[in-house]
Protein backbone atom coordinates (compact mmCIF):
# COMPACT_ATOMS: atom_id res chain seq x y z
CA UNK A 1 0.00 0.00 0.00
CA UNK A 2 0.94 3.12 -0.82
CA UNK A 3 0.76 5.95 2.07
CA UNK A 4 -2.47 8.28 1.38
CA UNK A 5 -1.60 12.00 0.87
CA UNK A 6 -4.18 14.71 1.96
CA UNK A 7 -3.93 17.65 -0.41
CA UNK A 8 -1.75 19.62 2.10
CA UNK A 9 0.46 16.87 2.18
CA UNK A 10 0.99 16.88 -1.03
CA UNK A 11 2.02 20.49 -1.35
CA UNK A 12 4.00 20.17 1.53
CA UNK A 13 5.62 17.46 -0.55
CA UNK A 14 6.11 19.35 -3.50
CA UNK A 15 7.59 22.03 -1.05
CA UNK A 16 10.56 19.50 0.11
CA UNK A 17 10.94 18.76 -3.23
CA UNK A 18 11.45 22.14 -4.21
CA UNK A 19 13.85 22.79 -1.30
CA UNK A 20 15.99 19.65 -2.29
CA UNK A 21 16.39 21.10 -6.09
CA UNK A 22 17.45 24.50 -4.99
CA UNK A 23 19.66 22.99 -1.91
CA UNK A 24 20.90 19.48 -2.40
CA UNK A 25 23.99 20.36 -4.22
CA UNK A 26 25.98 17.72 -6.53
CA UNK A 27 28.58 17.65 -4.21
CA UNK A 28 26.61 16.85 -0.93
CA UNK A 29 25.25 14.09 -3.46
CA UNK A 30 28.11 12.95 -4.13
CA UNK A 31 29.54 12.65 -0.83
CA UNK A 32 26.33 11.25 0.73
CA UNK A 33 26.80 8.62 -1.92
CA UNK A 34 30.48 7.15 -0.81
CA UNK A 35 28.94 6.55 2.51
CA UNK A 36 29.76 2.97 3.42
CA UNK A 37 29.41 3.23 7.29
CA UNK A 38 26.75 3.88 9.32
CA UNK A 39 26.49 7.54 9.87
CA UNK A 40 27.59 9.93 7.11
CA UNK A 41 31.01 12.06 7.04
CA UNK A 42 30.92 14.38 9.43
CA UNK A 43 31.45 17.81 7.85
CA UNK A 44 28.98 16.51 5.07
CA UNK A 45 26.20 15.83 7.36
CA UNK A 46 26.80 19.21 9.23
CA UNK A 47 26.67 21.14 6.15
CA UNK A 48 23.41 19.96 4.94
CA UNK A 49 22.23 20.27 8.53
CA UNK A 50 23.43 23.87 8.57
CA UNK A 51 21.62 24.33 5.16
CA UNK A 52 18.39 22.69 6.62
CA UNK A 53 18.69 25.01 9.82
CA UNK A 54 18.56 28.34 8.07
CA UNK A 55 15.40 26.89 7.07
CA UNK A 56 14.11 26.22 10.04
CA UNK A 57 14.15 22.20 9.11
CA UNK A 58 16.97 20.87 10.55
CA UNK A 59 14.97 19.21 14.00
CA UNK A 60 13.00 17.25 11.86
CA UNK A 61 10.86 15.72 15.21
CA UNK A 62 11.61 19.00 17.03
CA UNK A 63 7.81 20.89 18.53
CA UNK A 64 7.82 24.42 17.35
CA UNK A 65 8.41 25.35 21.19
CA UNK A 66 11.92 24.24 20.81
CA UNK A 67 12.69 25.30 17.76
CA UNK A 68 12.21 22.93 15.61
CA UNK A 69 9.25 22.84 12.35
CA UNK A 70 5.79 20.89 14.44
CA UNK A 71 5.13 18.68 11.59
CA UNK A 72 3.07 15.93 12.08
CA UNK A 73 4.13 12.47 11.66
CA UNK A 74 2.97 11.91 7.97
CA UNK A 75 5.11 15.28 7.05
CA UNK A 76 7.95 14.10 9.31
CA UNK A 77 8.00 10.56 6.53
CA UNK A 78 7.39 12.83 3.98
CA UNK A 79 10.72 14.61 4.42
CA UNK A 80 12.61 11.35 5.07
CA UNK A 81 11.54 9.91 2.32
CA UNK A 82 12.21 12.49 -0.44
CA UNK A 83 15.42 13.50 1.31
CA UNK A 84 16.28 10.11 0.28
CA UNK A 85 15.31 9.44 -2.53
CA UNK A 86 16.90 12.64 -3.61
CA UNK A 87 19.87 11.05 -2.54
CA UNK A 88 20.86 13.43 0.66
CA UNK A 89 22.96 12.68 3.15
CA UNK A 90 21.59 11.89 6.49
CA UNK A 91 21.54 13.98 9.71
CA UNK A 92 23.41 12.42 12.31
CA UNK A 93 20.87 11.30 14.66
CA UNK A 94 22.33 11.18 18.16
CA UNK A 95 21.75 14.74 19.14
CA UNK A 96 18.72 15.77 16.86
CA UNK A 97 16.86 12.66 16.95
CA UNK A 98 18.05 10.56 20.09
CA UNK A 99 19.02 13.15 22.94
CA UNK A 100 16.84 16.08 21.71
CA UNK A 101 13.67 13.83 22.40
CA UNK A 102 14.92 13.09 25.93
CA UNK A 103 15.39 16.35 26.71
CA UNK A 104 11.97 17.40 25.68
CA UNK A 105 10.76 15.05 28.16
CA UNK A 106 13.45 14.70 31.68
CA UNK A 107 15.34 17.58 30.82
CA UNK A 108 15.28 20.62 33.13
CA UNK A 109 14.71 23.89 31.60
CA UNK A 110 18.17 25.30 31.88
CA UNK A 111 19.08 21.91 30.16
CA UNK A 112 16.98 22.38 27.39
CA UNK A 113 17.74 26.15 26.85
CA UNK A 114 21.69 25.62 27.48
CA UNK A 115 21.98 22.46 24.56
CA UNK A 116 19.00 22.28 22.20
CA UNK A 117 19.72 25.60 20.39
CA UNK A 118 23.34 23.98 20.51
CA UNK A 119 22.35 20.12 18.94
CA UNK A 120 20.13 22.09 16.70
CA UNK A 121 22.74 24.47 15.13
CA UNK A 122 25.22 21.86 14.57
CA UNK A 123 27.55 23.47 17.54
CA UNK A 124 27.35 20.38 19.82
CA UNK A 125 28.08 17.13 18.01
CA UNK A 126 27.27 14.33 20.27
CA UNK A 127 27.51 10.64 20.55
CA UNK A 128 26.19 8.20 23.01
CA UNK A 129 28.08 6.09 25.98
CA UNK A 130 25.82 2.85 26.24
CA UNK A 131 27.60 -0.02 25.11
CA UNK A 132 30.41 -1.56 27.44
CA UNK A 133 32.89 -4.66 27.04
CA UNK A 134 30.53 -7.15 28.13
CA UNK A 135 27.25 -5.08 28.16
CA UNK A 136 25.66 -4.60 24.87
CA UNK A 137 22.14 -5.93 24.65
CA UNK A 138 22.03 -6.40 28.20
CA UNK A 139 22.82 -2.87 29.36
CA UNK A 140 21.67 -3.42 33.00
CA UNK A 141 24.95 -5.22 33.73
CA UNK A 142 27.30 -1.42 33.00
CA UNK A 143 29.73 -0.94 35.32
CA UNK A 144 31.11 2.46 34.75
CA UNK A 145 30.34 4.15 37.96
CA UNK A 146 29.85 7.86 39.15
CA UNK A 147 30.22 8.99 42.42
CA UNK A 148 29.30 11.75 44.50
CA UNK A 149 31.77 14.52 45.46
CA UNK A 150 30.37 17.70 46.96
CA UNK A 151 28.21 18.93 43.31
CA UNK A 152 29.95 16.73 40.95
CA UNK A 153 29.85 12.82 40.61
CA UNK A 154 33.49 11.22 39.54
CA UNK A 155 33.45 9.18 36.40
CA UNK A 156 35.42 5.86 35.92
CA UNK A 157 35.12 3.20 33.59
CA UNK A 158 34.70 2.63 29.91
CA UNK A 159 32.46 2.53 26.94
CA UNK A 160 32.80 1.39 23.52
CA UNK A 161 31.42 0.96 20.34
CA UNK A 162 30.95 4.98 20.12
CA UNK A 163 30.15 5.82 17.06
CA UNK A 164 31.88 9.05 16.17
CA UNK A 165 33.54 9.68 19.39
CA UNK A 166 36.78 11.28 17.83
CA UNK A 167 34.39 13.97 16.84
CA UNK A 168 32.00 14.51 19.18
CA UNK A 169 32.63 17.61 21.91
CA UNK A 170 30.23 15.61 24.13
CA UNK A 171 28.83 12.40 25.23
CA UNK A 172 25.60 11.21 26.52
CA UNK A 173 26.33 8.36 29.54
CA UNK A 174 24.37 5.74 31.21
CA UNK A 175 26.27 5.21 34.52
CA UNK A 176 26.10 3.15 37.59
CA UNK A 177 25.32 5.67 40.82
CA UNK A 178 24.04 3.35 43.15
CA UNK A 179 25.76 -0.68 43.06
CA UNK A 180 23.44 -1.97 45.94
CA UNK A 181 20.42 -1.80 43.93
CA UNK A 182 18.50 -3.73 41.37
CA UNK A 183 20.70 -3.60 37.98
CA UNK A 184 18.08 -1.25 36.55
CA UNK A 185 17.34 0.61 39.28
CA UNK A 186 21.18 2.30 40.25
CA UNK A 187 21.86 4.16 36.94
CA UNK A 188 21.77 6.83 36.11
CA UNK A 189 21.97 9.92 33.06
CA UNK A 190 24.54 11.76 32.46
CA UNK A 191 25.51 14.53 30.08
CA UNK A 192 29.38 14.68 29.69
CA UNK A 193 31.71 17.42 28.47
CA UNK A 194 34.54 15.13 25.88
CA UNK A 195 36.79 17.76 26.82
CA UNK A 196 37.05 17.41 30.27
CA UNK A 197 40.34 15.73 31.88
CA UNK A 198 40.57 12.77 31.85
CA UNK A 199 38.53 11.55 29.18
CA UNK A 200 40.23 9.38 26.13
CA UNK A 201 39.63 7.71 23.08
CA UNK A 202 41.32 5.03 21.27
CA UNK A 203 40.29 4.17 17.70
CA UNK A 204 38.58 0.61 16.95
CA UNK A 205 39.26 0.26 12.72
CA UNK A 206 36.61 -2.05 11.69
CA UNK A 207 37.00 -5.18 8.42
CA UNK A 208 36.37 -2.28 5.98
CA UNK A 209 39.18 0.07 7.09
CA UNK A 210 36.93 2.36 8.46
CA UNK A 211 37.30 4.51 12.07
CA UNK A 212 33.82 5.08 12.98
CA UNK A 213 33.50 2.93 16.42
CA UNK A 214 35.79 3.92 19.06
CA UNK A 215 36.53 2.87 22.85
CA UNK A 216 36.20 5.73 25.86
CA UNK A 217 37.89 6.01 29.26
CA UNK A 218 37.16 8.02 31.92
CA UNK A 219 39.42 8.12 34.57
CA UNK A 220 38.17 9.68 37.64
CA UNK A 221 36.44 12.63 35.65
CA UNK A 222 34.55 15.14 37.49
CA UNK A 223 31.10 15.92 35.86
CA UNK A 224 28.65 18.46 37.57
CA UNK A 225 25.28 16.55 39.24
CA UNK A 226 23.53 19.62 37.27
CA UNK A 227 24.06 17.42 34.24
CA UNK A 228 22.29 14.53 35.47
CA UNK A 229 19.17 14.08 33.28
CA UNK A 230 16.11 12.57 35.50
CA UNK A 231 16.26 11.45 38.92
CA UNK A 232 19.30 9.59 40.06
CA UNK A 233 18.93 6.23 39.74
CA UNK A 234 16.26 6.16 37.18
CA UNK A 235 18.52 6.56 33.75
CA UNK A 236 16.86 3.14 33.10
CA UNK A 237 13.95 4.95 32.24
CA UNK A 238 15.25 7.44 30.44
CA UNK A 239 17.71 4.85 27.88
CA UNK A 240 14.80 3.13 27.13
CA UNK A 241 12.99 6.09 26.04
CA UNK A 242 15.86 7.12 24.24
CA UNK A 243 15.92 3.39 22.38
CA UNK A 244 12.79 3.92 20.87
CA UNK A 245 14.35 6.68 18.45
CA UNK A 246 17.12 4.93 18.02
CA UNK A 247 15.45 1.94 16.42
CA UNK A 248 12.95 3.97 14.89
CA UNK A 249 13.89 4.18 11.38
CA UNK A 250 10.91 5.32 9.56
CA UNK A 251 12.11 4.84 6.09
CA UNK A 252 13.81 1.93 6.12
CA UNK A 253 12.35 0.78 3.19
CA UNK A 254 13.06 3.48 1.67
CA UNK A 255 16.79 3.31 1.55
CA UNK A 256 16.34 -0.62 0.52
CA UNK A 257 14.29 0.07 -2.36
CA UNK A 258 16.69 2.72 -3.74
CA UNK A 259 19.73 -0.08 -2.87
CA UNK A 260 17.59 -2.56 -4.98
CA UNK A 261 17.26 -0.21 -7.93
CA UNK A 262 21.50 -0.01 -7.82
CA UNK A 263 21.31 -3.75 -7.34
CA UNK A 264 19.08 -4.06 -10.84
CA UNK A 265 21.59 -1.91 -13.07
CA UNK A 266 24.48 -4.25 -11.96
CA UNK A 267 22.27 -7.22 -12.70
CA UNK A 268 22.00 -5.98 -16.47
CA UNK A 269 25.62 -6.19 -16.70
CA UNK A 270 25.08 -10.13 -16.22
CA UNK A 271 23.81 -12.90 -18.24
CA UNK A 272 20.21 -13.43 -18.15
CA UNK A 273 20.62 -17.45 -16.80
CA UNK A 274 22.55 -15.99 -13.92
CA UNK A 275 20.93 -17.36 -10.44
CA UNK A 276 21.21 -14.12 -9.19
CA UNK A 277 18.16 -12.86 -10.80
CA UNK A 278 15.77 -14.95 -9.11
CA UNK A 279 17.09 -14.41 -6.08
CA UNK A 280 17.25 -10.84 -6.59
CA UNK A 281 13.68 -10.88 -7.65
CA UNK A 282 12.69 -12.79 -3.86
CA UNK A 283 14.20 -10.27 -2.17
CA UNK A 284 12.86 -7.19 -4.17
CA UNK A 285 9.28 -9.06 -3.16
CA UNK A 286 10.19 -8.94 0.39
CA UNK A 287 11.20 -5.30 -0.02
CA UNK A 288 7.94 -4.34 -1.53
CA UNK A 289 6.15 -6.48 1.67
CA UNK A 290 8.13 -4.17 4.42
CA UNK A 291 7.72 -0.80 2.10
CA UNK A 292 3.72 -1.98 2.59
CA UNK A 293 4.30 -2.83 6.70
CA UNK A 294 6.44 1.01 6.46
CA UNK A 295 3.75 2.55 4.90
CA UNK A 296 0.73 0.87 7.47
CA UNK A 297 2.56 1.30 10.62
CA UNK A 298 2.88 5.30 9.95
CA UNK A 299 -0.54 5.34 9.29
CA UNK A 300 -1.04 4.00 12.55
CA UNK A 301 1.42 6.47 13.79
CA UNK A 302 -0.32 9.41 12.64
CA UNK A 303 -3.74 8.43 13.64
CA UNK A 304 -1.93 8.04 17.73
CA UNK A 305 -2.24 4.75 17.84
CA UNK A 306 0.21 2.57 19.37
CA UNK A 307 2.14 -0.22 17.29
CA UNK A 308 3.32 -2.73 19.24
CA UNK A 309 6.29 -4.89 18.47
CA UNK A 310 6.29 -2.89 14.87
CA UNK A 311 9.06 -1.18 15.19
CA UNK A 312 11.09 -4.66 16.12
CA UNK A 313 9.57 -6.25 13.26
CA UNK A 314 10.95 -3.52 11.01
CA UNK A 315 14.04 -3.20 12.56
CA UNK A 316 14.20 -7.28 12.46
CA UNK A 317 13.49 -7.37 8.78
CA UNK A 318 15.29 -4.17 7.49
CA UNK A 319 18.68 -5.20 8.99
CA UNK A 320 18.09 -8.91 7.39
CA UNK A 321 17.31 -7.25 4.11
CA UNK A 322 20.26 -4.78 3.71
CA UNK A 323 22.92 -7.86 4.24
CA UNK A 324 21.13 -9.61 1.92
CA UNK A 325 21.07 -6.87 -0.80
CA UNK A 326 24.95 -5.79 0.26
CA UNK A 327 25.89 -9.38 0.05
CA UNK A 328 24.77 -9.95 -3.49
CA UNK A 329 25.72 -6.71 -4.83
CA UNK A 330 28.90 -8.12 -3.91
CA UNK A 331 28.55 -11.19 -5.42
CA UNK A 332 27.20 -9.42 -8.43
CA UNK A 333 30.93 -7.20 -8.65
CA UNK A 334 33.19 -10.40 -8.38
CA UNK A 335 36.57 -8.99 -8.73
CA UNK A 336 34.89 -5.23 -8.43
CA UNK A 337 34.75 -6.50 -4.99
CA UNK A 338 38.23 -6.67 -3.59
CA UNK A 339 38.55 -5.97 0.05
CA UNK A 340 41.48 -2.99 -1.08
CA UNK A 341 38.94 -1.18 -3.36
CA UNK A 342 36.83 0.43 -0.46
CA UNK A 343 40.44 1.27 1.34
CA UNK A 344 41.13 3.10 -1.79
CA UNK A 345 38.01 5.02 -2.10
CA UNK A 346 38.25 5.84 1.11
CA UNK A 347 41.37 8.05 0.74
CA UNK A 348 40.75 9.44 -2.08
CA UNK A 349 42.19 7.48 -4.36
CA UNK A 350 41.72 6.10 -7.72
CA UNK A 351 39.76 2.67 -7.61
CA UNK A 352 38.68 0.21 -9.69
CA UNK A 353 35.21 0.63 -11.87
CA UNK A 354 32.85 3.19 -11.00
CA UNK A 355 31.90 4.57 -7.50
CA UNK A 356 28.92 2.25 -6.93
CA UNK A 357 31.48 -0.63 -7.40
CA UNK A 358 34.46 1.08 -5.57
CA UNK A 359 31.83 0.99 -1.93
CA UNK A 360 30.09 -2.72 -2.43
CA UNK A 361 32.74 -4.63 0.28
CA UNK A 362 32.69 -1.56 2.26
CA UNK A 363 28.66 -1.48 2.33
CA UNK A 364 28.45 -5.31 2.86
CA UNK A 365 31.10 -5.58 5.71
CA UNK A 366 29.15 -2.50 7.36
CA UNK A 367 25.95 -4.03 7.03
CA UNK A 368 27.16 -6.96 9.26
CA UNK A 369 26.70 -5.20 11.90
CA UNK A 370 22.65 -4.45 11.36
CA UNK A 371 21.42 -7.04 13.02
CA UNK A 372 23.39 -5.80 16.53
CA UNK A 373 23.13 -1.86 17.01
CA UNK A 374 19.70 0.05 18.05
CA UNK A 375 18.80 -3.84 19.61
CA UNK A 376 20.33 -7.33 18.37
CA UNK A 377 17.73 -9.02 16.40
CA UNK A 378 17.71 -11.89 18.71
CA UNK A 379 16.49 -9.32 21.50
CA UNK A 380 14.49 -7.79 19.30
CA UNK A 381 12.66 -11.25 18.59
CA UNK A 382 12.20 -11.95 22.03
CA UNK A 383 10.09 -8.68 22.31
CA UNK A 384 7.88 -10.21 19.09
CA UNK A 385 7.32 -13.38 20.76
CA UNK A 386 6.53 -11.96 24.01
CA UNK A 387 3.87 -9.43 22.83
CA UNK A 388 2.56 -10.72 19.52
CA UNK A 389 3.19 -14.85 20.56
CA UNK A 390 2.86 -13.96 24.41
CA UNK A 391 5.65 -16.48 25.15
Amino acid sequence: MELELTKKERAFQEEVRLLLQEELTEELKAAAAKTTTVFADKEVALAWQRILHKHGWAGVSWPKEFGGPGWTSNERYIFNRECALAGAPGLIPLGLRMLAPVLFRYGTKEQQQYYLPKILSGEHYWCQGYSEPGSGSDLASLKTKAEKDGDDYIVNGTKIWTTHAQFADHIFCLVRTEAAAKPQAGISFLLIDMNSPGVSTKPIITLAGDHEVNQVFFDDVRVPINNRVGPENEGWVVAKYLLEFERGGGTAATGLSIAMDNLKTLLEELPSDSDIHGRSSRIGVEVTALSQMEAELQSKIAKGENIGSGSSLMKTMASALSQEVAALRLEAMAYYGIPHNNLLWLNDEEGIGSGNKQTAIGSYLNTRASSIYGGSREVQKNIIAKTVLGL
